[in-house]
């Protein structure tokens, strides 16, 4: 399900450019949504320590570049 997610993540941390888009924005939004929720998370615990997911953490940075800072 998340697949989809991480492509147009990953695509944007490589190409700012692309944060532009409606579908860039709306998959970065639900990622936010989808931690807000606890269905996600940035980093979780695996038999060799903590796992960071990168994409979500990219995510994370990228919500900021789209987002109104209050």
């Amino acid at each position: 399900m998340f697949t989809e997610y991480r492509t147009k993540i990953e695509k944007a941390w490589e190409d700012r450019s692309l944060l532009q888009r409606n579908e860039i924005k709306e998959a970065i939004s639900s990622v936010i949504g989808y931690l807000d929720k606890g269905r996600l998370r940035v980093a979780e615990p695996s038999d060799n320590g903590w796992l960071v997911n990168e994409w979500i953490k990219k995510a994370v940075i990228l919500y900021f570049l789209i987002s109104e800072l209050r």
